[in-house]
């Protein structure tokens, strides 16, 4: 038995006895499931490499390259579901895709059953089998459903944070492992389309190497109980995305070199030794990336320089820039909470920290985020409300850090409860309250350091002062929710008031109307005053619609080319009537420029109709043009009765703001949306008893 044989053998044992481990001794989910499928599948498939090894390597390589066919499908079903709080919605959102990549190798494979490699002995000095079309279109799905695979092992590792992330971080790894050679040999079968002996025997020694990196895995408690949600955006900035397209660049470049200086037979290409420099190049790889990855190795590095370069545990700058920007565009109570949670567990290097905010009546503690607990395990650990109430009383005289470990309280027992211990040395647990104005709005807790590290004076220092600006974030926010509800009230209020003043006028006159109808519904002059009266109310209800519709549609302009000045006199002949009163007009030189007519009509009919309403009978309203840099400027002013300076500054365009007995304050605000709609702006000057003037400035096109 050869070497090569061996390493499929023993590869095709380990990934079994794993499958069926996991099987006999988990419980079951879909992610279970498609992981079991997985491991079995990779296990009949390095046994038939085995034994092609051995005799017969054109029916066992066939029978290889169908095992594989089941593949892609199986590990991009897991990939899509494994340690992921979404799985319904994952699956929902991709469900076309995976049964793509699913069925279409597995059809692949029968339809090309048996003829998948072809023997070329005959042709060369080596054993070496050819690929067939139906197998090199296999591995083109399997190199693209490896490259999906990794992207979304990449998408959960980076959402997942704390004890989350120490859980799957070597599943996570010993897959990426796997599924990043398989990625680069099917590109090599591609490149050379032979089935090369050397290729697969690497494929062997990482499935060893992939699933002993799993079993460390699954050794650690809870590793198919986490739950991330990565973002529904496609990652833009995925790492994996660019390895590859930098790899796969690179090989081409290679390949076009080595087939110009050499012969583009495959038997001609050197690939005795590959595979052991690839295995060991490998393993180097994974073991610098499990140094990478360890908590304690990136803690105990930040220890040492502190020690021996004279330079503090934390850089404050950094840590407060960090933390600063990462919270000051948090809006939402979720989105602050979930950012604060994941800064704290890389601040202080705890894997499990957990927030809980405390309910408008002071009475619970709801849960907010946390690195450790689902919202499901979260809501099966929530304190009863005496257990709540007390922890809220004790925490609210308490600004500081607390050790709920070393207190005998009764409510530091409670919060114990609340925050399970992952590792038995993890250090102490420390509560934080979040109090922001005298008032408790929550509390967090840290736990499970990297290391076991109690902490320190610093640490508690550093963590009063993140908790201080997470409470300040958090009462801003309550109080923006507040205002914001306010002045929501406030505006249906005053829309109610309007409506109902108008609508009480227009019910009153329909009521006396029909209270008299039985009396004088014979008398014809009746029947008219009534159908006028009822004409004149439907008029009245249409325009009270049509101004509210304005806060309710979108404004759209449609510009076009004209001349102002001519545009006013035509309105000024055709639609303003104001009988005994002076209009008095003023145009000067303007270029033609771009305005939408109909809406400018709005808009000086609004302020005629104001200006008319504010003079007396000998009252006069001016109306001019004029240029004044690049804009265009068209002035309306009375010598009326005036508008309060702090009215017009506060309420003026304000929407149900008016001074008028039936107004309902849409005017201005039409006004206003109209001018700047046109990139504009209206400008207004009043004294009360003297008059005002109104400006509209228009910009002339360059």
């Amino acid at each position: 038995m050869n070497f090569y044989a061996i390493i499929a053998f023993l590869s095709a044992f380990v990934a079994g006895v794993l499958g069926f481990a996991v099987l006999f001794h988990e419980s079951r989910s879909k992610a279970h499931f498609a992981f079991i499928s997985g491991m079995l599948v990779l296990a009949a498939e390095s046994l038939c490499v085995g034994i092609a090894f051995q005799a017969d390597p054109l029916k066992w390589q066939n029978w290889s390259l169908f095992c594989g066919s089941f593949l892609p499908g199986l590990w991009l079903l897991f990939s899509f579901i494994y340690a992921r709080g979404n799985v319904v919605e994952s699956i929902a959102r991709w469900k076309w895709g995976i049964a793509a990549v699913f069925f279409l190798p597995i059809w692949l494979a029968f339809l090309f059953n048996g003829e998948l490699v072809e023997d070329i002995s005959a042709k060369a000095d080596v054993n070496i089998l050819k690929l067939t079309p139906g197998a090199l279109a296999l591995q083109i799905l399997f190199l693209l459903a490896s490259i999906v695979i990794l992207m979304n092992l990449e998408r959960t590792f980076r959402s997942a944070v704390g004890t989350m992330r120490w859980r799957i971080k070597f599943m996570v790894l010993g897959l990426g492992v796997l599924f990043t050679v398989r990625a680069y040999t099917a590109s090599q079968f591609l490149l050379f389309r032979v089935l090369d002996p050397a290729m697969q025997a690497l494929n062997s020694s990482v499935l060893l190497l992939g699933s002993l990196l799993v079993l460390r895995s699954l050794l650690r408690a809870g590793h198919f109980q986490v739950s991330v949600y990565p973002s529904r955006a496609v990652i833009t900035n995925s790492f994996t995305i660019l390895v590859a397209g930098v790899y796969l660049l690179l090989v081409g470049l290679f390949v076009r070199m080595v087939t110009f200086f050499h012969s583009p037979e495959p038997t001609n290409f050197p690939i005795k030794d590959f595979p052991v420099k690839a295995f060991l190049v490998l393993a180097a790889f994974v073991l610098l990336t499990i140094v990478l990855l360890s908590d304690r190795v990136r803690l105990s590095t930040k220890r040492f320089i502190s020690r021996h370069f004279q330079r503090p545990f934390y850089d404050y700058r950094s840590v407060w820039k960090t933390f600063t920007e990462g919270t000051a565009s948090r809006v939402e109570q979720s989105e602050l909470c979930a950012a604060v949670v994941r800064m704290v567990s890389d601040i202080f290097q705890a894997l499990s920290v957990t927030m809980w905010l405390v309910d408008e009546r002071k009475e619970h503690l709801v849960f907010a985020a946390s690195s450790t607990l689902s919202e499901v395990k979260a809501g099966q650990m929530e304190l009863e409300r005496e257990e709540a109430a007390g922890v809220i009383r004790a925490l609210s005289e308490n600004p500081g850090p607390v050790d709920i470990d070393s207190s005998k309280e009764v409510w530091a027992a409670a919060l114990r409860r609340t925050h399970p211990d992952q590792f038995q040395h993890g250090g102490n647990r420390v509560c934080v309250p979040l109090l922001a104005g005298g008032e408790l709005l929550g509390i967090m807790t840290i736990g499970d350091r990297v290391g076991g590290l109690a902490f320190s004076v610093q640490d508690l220092d550093l963590l009063k002062s993140v908790s201080d600006q997470s409470a300040a974030n958090l009462l801003n926010i309550e109080l923006s929710q507040r205002l914001s509800r306010a002045k929501q009230l406030e505006a249906f209020q005053a829309m109610s008031a309007f409506f109902v003043h108008d609508l009480k006028n227009t019910a009153s006159t329909l009521s006396l109307m029909l209270q008299n109808l039985p009396v004088h519904f014979q008398d014809p002059k009746f029947r008219e005053d009534a159908l006028r009266g009822i004409a004149k109310t439907v008029d009245h209800i249409n325009d009270l619609i049509q101004r509210l519709s304005v806060l309710r549609h979108e404004l759209r302009v449609h510009p076009v080319e004209c001349d102002l000045n001519e545009l006013l006199r035509d309105f000024l002949r055709s639609e303003v009537k104001i009988p005994g009163m002076e209009v008095q007009t003023e145009f000067r030189p303007l270029p033609k420029m771009r305005v939408d007519p109909e809406q400018m009509r709005k808009v000086v009919t609004n302020l005629l109709i104001n200006a008319r309403e504010a003079v007396s009978v000998d009252g006069q309203i001016r109306l001019e043009t004029k240029r004044q840099n690049n804009w265009a400027v068209l002035a309306i002013s009375d010598n009326g009765c005036g508008m309060a300076a702090d009215f017009v500054q506060r309420n003026l365009f304000q929407p149900f703001q008016t001074t008028k007995k039936r107004g309902i304050g849409i005017g201005m605000f039409h006004c206003k949306m109209i001018v700047e709609a046109h990139q504009g702006r209206i400008e207004v000057e009043s004294e009360q008893g003297k008059g005002t003037s109104f400006r509209v400035l228009l910009p002339i096109p360059a």
